[in-house]
């Protein structure tokens, strides 16, 4: 997009005392040519930049231009990379840092590119969590936020799912991470582990600093993290045959091995045989039952014998013509 182009010039420039555009065009990924004409839309919309020719010249703007981008100040520098996230933004502290930055920005750019940003803000927003996805409130998100940001442990009682559920903790805070509308708080001192912030139940600040791994990366970990817990929340596979409408239903990572292993069923013409990953023979015996007849698990035995029973009870109990229940045979 071109506006967001002449942006990234207009930034570059404004950090580097002059560059060249053979230097923007690698940069940005176009053609020298490209650069020309997106220097001559920035003069023609006043911005004060300036082409000098020669062995040692290059693209450079009027001094002083600068300031009207950099008047930020230190807490606005540190919200930008939320600007587009004001909800976020507003639980750690930051929505009134992110507005100001966000206005600083938007009255520094020329009325052109101001246009295409409001035009933007219009039309595109980020609604991070999930439909059913309940508002959960986390009270120390801000204080684990700081903690996380001076570098510095804390001490937290956190409430967890097995026994004993509330446990004494010393963190050492290595990053946040927001997931579908929640906080992760990834913290050592050991191999760094993962706790929902909405779960800390009190916390206590210290002065003691934070060394994280010399090799830690927040994204890298948190990527393996999700990996892990993926691959722990389907152990098992089926074998399953599924009709077209049945497998139009299959969704997340059941819906990528439908792609990866999916083949024409060699019985019925038309179903898919495929091998999915499932959770535990329960939920799968609740899962293909919401199928209908529209599936068959294959394999394994255990699981297509749990269909069976849960099947023919079903038989049982509509073979009577709904008169099972209680006060059934009364007028």
């Amino acid at each position: 997009m071109k506006s967001s182009r002449l942006l990234s010039i207009l930034l570059l420039l404004q950090t580097r005392e002059r560059t060249t555009a053979e230097d923007l065009a690698r940069e940005l990924e176009v053609s020298v040519r490209t650069v020309y004409r997106d220097m001559e839309a920035l003069a023609a919309a006043g911005v004060p930049v300036y082409g000098d020719a020669g062995h040692r010249g290059g693209y450079r703007l009027l001094d002083g231009y600068r300031t009207r981008l950099t008047g930020l100040n230190t807490a606005e520098a540190e919200a930008l990379f939320l600007t587009g996230l004001p909800g976020p933004a507003a639980q750690l502290g930051l929505g009134q840092e992110v507005a100001a930055a966000g206005l600083k920005l938007r009255a520094a750019l020329p009325a052109h590119l101001r246009e295409q940003s409001d035009r933007m803000r219009l039309r595109f927003h980020l609604d991070a969590p999930g439909w059913y996805a309940e508002h959960v409130e986390a009270p120390f998100l801000g204080q684990v936020a700081d903690a996380v940001w001076r570098g510095r442990e804390i001490e937290v009682r956190y409430r967890r799912w097995k026994e004993p559920h509330e446990v004494e903790r010393r963190l050492a805070p290595y990053g946040l991470v927001l997931k579908a509308g929640r906080w992760y708080l990834v913290a050592g001192p050991q191999a760094p582990r993962t706790y929902r912030v909405d779960q800390i139940q009190a916390l206590t600040p210290t002065d003691t600093p934070v060394e994280p791994p010399q090799d830690f990366d927040l994204a890298t970990h948190w990527r393996h993290t999700q990996a892990e817990f993926h691959a722990q929340l389907h152990p098992d596979r089926a074998l399953v045959r599924l009709s077209p409408r049945a497998a139009a239903r299959l969704s997340g990572v059941q819906a990528r091995a439908l792609r990866t292993t999916g083949e024409p069923d060699p019985d019925l013409p038309g179903w898919t045989r495929a091998t999915l990953p499932v959770e535990s023979t329960a939920r799968a015996t609740s899962q293909f039952l919401a199928l209908g007849a529209e599936a068959e698990v294959l394999g394994p035995e255990a699981l297509r014998a749990e269909l069976a029973t849960a099947a023919r009870a079903l038989a049982a109990r509509y073979a009577t013509g709904g008169r099972s229940g209680p006060g059934a045979d009364t007028p």
